[in-house]
């Protein structure tokens, strides 16, 4: 994140960190190739083991991200789950009424936001006496560069580990797995076989072909279903096939040079991803912005959708003005509360790249208020929207044919300045106000 002064821009509240990349691109990765050792951390059901410390919940199977209507009726997201819920077979992303069906004597809590952050903070001072370069990846995953383990024994190598740990735990009461390996993606990889509190070393060539090898390739980072699937049809299905029987050629005919090429070297263990301790202050996202969201109930109404199609709009704007980019293509989604419809895409543009709110919205609701009106007028309830920057442009050169308004830019920087100072929630659009009603797993959304 860039640096906290005073009225400097803060794009990622409220954004975990995992959107920032796919995969290990170039510009987080070092420029210089030499053996480097990184540990990752990752808490063990990180909302979860908090609630069950504040509420005292230990043994019971809980849901972080559920909640029930005054009739009884139980809606929302699991957003994370205990491993006592896990047993049951609830799974992260599984709606509240399928864990309730599977196990009716759940609980069920909301995402109290605020407090994990606070906790997450915290934890990243205490990694901080452990080694100079942490990043925090999200609330509940943490990088640190340990080259300076590197001529260490195994034995002590764990012994830093395990001090960690017990550190952690010491301030927090809180567990969590780590993982120590010779590149970022393997570190994080590593650190997911022994949860809840294991210590993973993959030090050796023979250390990841005996534990990073077999694990199925969508355990990767930047393997999503459609890229696994290319892939499956190349006739590889673990980690270990791309490593021994893989190449390059292969992966940038399937996804490109650029791309390919990283992909390759993400699976196989060659990445020189940097721990990234903050974004610098020159950063620009290499693939743009984006926003999704999720209401706890399906809505018919049209405004209250489009308000929360204005609220992705004013979060995508404001990162892009922090970041100093702008677009003029954008593709978005909407989808429906019966799983088996499939949702509806879009794509659209405005006259000319630009990070303002209002042109950015008026040329979204001309593409998208007429299907979201069919939809609604067939009785189709929308369920989850979702929005991004197709194209972007990193240079700020002028447009040609259309300049932004001076008008808008000057109250946009204005408002710019008070949320800087104040919080990015301290001013909204009245537009934003209007949303879909009911709660989400999220409290500060809840209404």
């Amino acid at each position: 994140m860039r640096k906290n002064k005073e009225h400097s821009y803060q794009p990622e509240h409220d954004v975990h960190r995992i959107t920032l990349y796919n995969t290990i691109y170039p510009e987080h990765q070092h420029k210089s190739r030499k053996e480097r050792l990184y540990l990752h951390f990752d808490f063990a059901c990180f909302y979860a083991q908090v609630e069950q410390l504040r509420k005292s919940l230990y043994g019971l199977p809980l849901i972080i991200g559920g909640w029930r209507k005054e009739n009884g009726q139980v809606k929302g997201i699991v957003a994370t789950a205990s491993y006592e819920a896990r047993s049951f077979g609830i799974m992260t992303g599984m709606s509240a009424y399928e864990a309730w069906k599977i196990c009716p004597h759940v609980c069920m809590l909301q995402v109290d936001y605020d407090a994990y952050t606070a906790i997450s903070k915290q934890v990243h001072f205490i990694f901080k006496e452990f080694a100079p370069v942490v990043e925090r990846y999200s609330m509940d995953e943490y990088f640190m560069e340990v080259d300076f383990l590197k001529d260490k024994s195994r034995k002590e190598i764990d012994e830093f580990a395990r001090r960690l740990q017990e550190r952690i735990y010491e301030v927090t009461k809180l567990v969590g797995a780590v993982g120590i390996a010779r590149s970022k993606t393997y570190a994080k990889l590593s650190s997911s076989l022994d949860k809840p509190k294991g210590r993973t070393l993959l030090l050796s060539d023979e250390d990841e072909r005996t534990q990073i090898w077999p694990l199925d390739l969508d355990e990767v980072w930047g393997v999503g279903r459609r890229r696994h699937e290319h892939i499956l049809a190349e006739g590889y299905k673990t980690i270990g096939d791309v490593a021994e029987r893989g190449n390059i050629h292969t992966f940038a005919r399937l996804f490109g040079a650029n791309f390919g090429k990283m992909l390759y070297q993400t699976i196989t263990g060659k990445d020189q991803g940097r721990v990234l301790e903050e974004i610098s202050e020159d950063y620009k996202p290499k693939q743009g912005v984006s926003y999704g969201h999720t209401f706890s109930e399906g809505s018919t109404d049209v405004e209250r959708i489009k308000g929360e199609y204005a609220i992705a709009v004013q979060q995508i704007c404001y990162r892009m003005r922090a970041y100093g980019i702008r677009a003029n293509s954008y593709s978005g989604m909407f989808g429906f509360n019966e799983q088996d419809k499939p949702g509806v895409g879009f794509r659209f543009v405005t006259e000319a790249h630009t990070s303002i709110d209002d042109y950015v919205y008026i040329a979204l609701t001309d593409k998208v208020e007429p299907a979201i009106q069919k939809a609604c007028e067939h009785g189709l309830e929308i369920r989850n929207i979702g929005l991004g920057t197709h194209k972007i442009d990193k240079t700020n050169q002028l447009n040609v044919f259309f300049q932004d308004d001076e008008d808008k830019v000057a109250r946009t920087k204005a408002v710019d300045k008070i949320k800087n100072r104040f919080g990015p929630k301290v001013i909204t659009k009245a537009n934003t106000l209007h949303r879909v009603e009911g709660n989400t797993h999220f409290l500060e959304r809840n209404v």
